[in-house]
């Protein structure tokens, strides 16, 4: 976010908290990351089940990657890094499978 503490002539207002919005713009950026890395996936696992027709483990990888989700929305030093993890799995069995 850009850093208001240097530009010349732009402040928040006092009716504005400026660490409530700060904290809900890292948060939203967290959300994002994680519900992309996830969403990717979700890609995988469809391009897995759709070429390796390995369904069973498509459908393991979309609950594996949701659970890789929730763990990184829970533990903000985990973050995006448990769903790409789970992506770069995918991406290994997609190739060498």
């Amino acid at each position: 976010m850009a850093d208001l503490k240097t530009a010349s002539g732009v402040h928040y207002s006092p009716a504005m908290d400026e660490k409530t919005h700060e904290q809900t713009y890292r948060g939203f950026v967290r959300f994002v990351e994680i519900g992309t890395s996830v969403v990717i996936c979700w890609v995988l696992a469809l391009a897995i089940g759709g070429i390796h027709e390995a369904w069973l483990t498509a459908i393991l990888a979309v609950v594996l990657s949701g659970a890789a989700g929730a763990v990184g929305a829970l533990a903000p030093a985990v973050g995006w890094k448990a769903p790409v993890a789970v992506a770069v799995l995918l991406l290994l069995y997609l190739f060498f499978a």
